[in-house]
């Protein structure tokens, strides 16, 4: 068949990855005008999501680029250390930035996929796709794979409104450096701040509670001002970023993935919030749909998401109630979450942490696809 996908972020380039190796052929157009290099650090955990990694060969690609982040330091507003949140917790079992995943997805696929940047699907039928720009690819399936406000989504679905999670988050670059694998994190009420430091780079986080606004912007701006600790300082810095990324923490629930020629997958299918293994669902969810479509083309959507619904519904349960981890509404709330954080190294029973972390990310059985 012939493949269209939209996005080259994390899910379409996943796809195109074993869509090549059943003798698809493969075309990824992506709206950036490059890879996009920014964004937060994302992870994998359990042994489903490492699975499918391995069976990719790409692992120890991932491994080599982990972030090895230590934990989380939580202060006060001068800047005292309060309590601490395990790594394990929040970066799973691998933790890379979201840039050097993609970079390792591409590198894995570009020999066999024909990638077009700057351009975005604007049309498609009759077994073609045409482009923004006018050119035209032969498309059998156009899968959707551009994340949360997916084009390809709204053409075949027309608008879906996403159910928002009770927040906004900001993630950009800030100014300076800092102990790689260090990282910091501050709460007053309904707002949060952080920064975390990786090697060659550090990033800033900024998160408020809030219902649906009209201008994100501007209400990141008044609701932090006088917050406390670093938060002026990284507000400023927010503004001014050219690497800004500001969104609605929210979810997607679709009562169906597929339309006519179209499919999607990842956060253009499901975006299961903060907290709800996005990264590593979109990649077991391009290894499903593959393993899929290589059974079979007859019905093979329908497949493929009773194979995956359940999953995407375990993952999207556990990012609900997010809001109330980072960015508690009141000084006791902060309080009762900081003395949980500090209780843990404590527990009297072992492997308390990786169970937390890793208890919703193993719920799912994988067909091996390659066996059949």
């Amino acid at each position: 068949m012939d493949v269209v996908i939209s996005g080259a972020g994390i899910a379409g380039p996943a796809l195109a990855w074993w869509l090549v190796r059943s003798g698809h052929r493969v075309c990824v157009v992506e709206r950036a005008a490059s890879l996009r290099s920014g964004g937060q650090a994302v992870d994998f955990r359990g042994r489903v999501q490492l699975g499918v990694l391995e069976r990719m060969g790409l692992l120890e690609a991932v491994r080599e680029r982990q972030t090895r982040m230590g934990a989380i330091a939580i202060v006060d507003e001068r800047g005292r250390r309060v309590s601490s949140v395990p790594a394990q917790l929040f970066a799973g079992d691998v933790e890379i930035l979201r840039g050097d995943l993609v970079r390792v997805l591409y590198e894995a696929t570009r020999d066999d996929v024909d990638y077009v940047f700057g351009d975005t699907v604007a049309e498609f039928g009759g077994g073609r796709v045409r482009l923004a720009s006018g050119g035209e690819r032969p498309a059998d399936l156009v899968v959707g794979a551009d994340g949360l406000r997916s084009g390809v989504r709204r053409l075949a679905f027309g608008p879906v409104e996403p159910v928002h999670l009770g927040m906004y988050g900001a993630l950009f670059t800030v100014a300076g450096s800092g102990e790689p694998g260090t990282a910091t994190m501050f709460n007053a009420p309904g707002v949060g701040a952080g920064v975390f430091h990786y090697e060659g780079r550090s990033v800033g986080s900024l998160d408020f509670a809030s219902p649906v606004v009209a201008d994100p912007r501007a209400a990141l701006a008044g609701r932090l001002v006088g917050a406390g600790w670093r938060v002026p300082e990284l507000l400023a810095q927010a503004l001014e970023a050219g690497d800004l990324y500001l969104d609605a923490a929210a979810q997607l629930r679709l009562e169906r993935w597929s339309a006519g020629p179209v499919v999607l997958v990842g956060d253009a299918a499901w975006s299961p919030g903060p907290g709800g293994m996005g990264t590593g669902l979109g990649v077991v969810g391009a290894y499903v749909l593959a393993g899929e479509l290589a059974r079979g083309a007859e019905g093979f959507a329908g497949r493929y998401e009773a194979a995956l619904r359940p999953y995407v519904e375990v993952c999207q349960k556990q990012a609900l109630g997010s809001e109330a981890f980072l960015v508690p509404g009141t000084r006791r709330g902060i309080w009762a979450r900081n003395q949980m954080f500090r209780m843990l190294p404590y527990v009297p029973w072992r492997g308390v942490v990786r169970w937390m972390a890793t208890k919703a990310a193993e719920k799912v059985s994988l067909a091996d696809y390659a066996s059949e």
